[in-house]
């Protein structure tokens, strides 16, 4: 069954293991871990949809696997229900008050244990919807800004450690004022989605982020992607909106709508803020347009570096 969602099960007793699983393997995917530290590399690795989780492991026991989860922040929003042999009011607190979500005590009772994990797991699905609808763009259905700069920000951090190259892309809808004007807002919203579309077929790496700027701007995200590669997703994103021969009469660039574009790409390192890739692709991205748009722009730069001219 596709899509099913993933449970972690965490007990240092592996017929424990063997029980819960039993009960939950018919509607969803299981995977187990037999340590807390074990759990938080496997957390990291499958992202599951729930966590139950033992108290009283050897090494570092539940209490403290779930505050590390909730103190990460790609973990902190998977339900943790303990499971536990404690019976006792304070060992319940206790937990709470670490992050867990609910409380299951042992021996598991089949009934109640499937009951509860369905209730947590539909109600993750449903902010994980909200949470969705809160960083998409509603027109285009593409990340919109809040998202993309909490992508950057994630991106530069990671890719930091590493010194590994980020590259990011703006691109303009050419005199889309004038269309707008021309064909009425109704035609420019259509305009818009069929740009974004475009967008999303040339950017396609599961890691890269399309995301709608403000208005005609779009900017893309590439982890890992360094100025010969971010160039050729650039060219690939100016032949994929050429293609949709959207016709824009009143354009000085040419019959059909076209896009400008700004590239910037550097290595990232860990004092350099993710604002300079936008400023840096949003200077390459007025010299597109200088240039008589329709045209692509970019740059490397450096920590510090500033005042930047670009190639076309």
């Amino acid at each position: 069954m596709a899509n099913r969602a993933v449970i972690l099960i965490v007990d240092d007793e592996i017929s424990n293991i063997e029980i819960m699983s039993a009960v939950l393997e018919d509607d969803y995917e299981v995977c187990f871990a037999t340590s807390g530290e074990e759990a938080l590399k496997i957390a990291q690795t499958v992202l599951p949809d729930l966590i139950l989780l033992d108290v009283l492991m050897p090494g570092i026991d539940g209490y403290e696997v779930c505050q590390r989860l909730k103190k990460d922040r790609m973990l902190a929003d998977i339900p943790v229900i303990f499971t536990t042999g404690l019976n006792d009011q304070d060992a319940e607190v206790r937990g709470l008050s670490a992050g867990a979500i609910d409380y299951v005590t042992k021996p598991i009772q089949p009934v109640i244990l499937l009951a509860r994990v369905a209730n947590h797991v539909e109600l993750k699905r449903l902010r994980d919807q909200l949470a969705q609808m809160a960083v998409t763009d509603a027109l285009t259905g593409l990340s919109n800004r809040r998202h993309l700069e909490q992508t950057l920000a994630t991106e530069t951090a990671k890719l930091s450690r590493t010194g590994e190259w980020l590259s990011v892309i703006m691109v303009d809808i050419d005199f889309f004022k004038l269309f707008n004007d021309t064909f009425g807002h109704p035609a420019g919203d259509r305009c818009l989605a069929m740009v974004a579309a475009a967008l999303t077929r040339a950017v396609h790496l599961a890691t890269d982020l399309t995301a709608r700027y403000g208005g005609e701007e779009f900017v893309c995200v590439l982890p890992g992607r360094d100025h010969e590669a971010a160039a050729l997703v650039a060219k690939e994103i100016q032949e994929q909106v050429s293609s949709l021969r959207i016709p824009h009469p009143e354009s000085a660039v040419g019959p059909c709508v076209t896009v400008s574009i700004g590239v910037a790409s550097a290595c990232c390192l860990p004092d350099m803020s993710p604002s300079q890739w936008i400023a840096h692709a949003d200077r390459q991205l007025y010299l597109s347009k200088r240039a008589g748009r329709n045209e692509i722009f970019s740059t490397v730069f450096h920590e510090q570096q500033i005042g930047v001219t670009g190639d076309s």
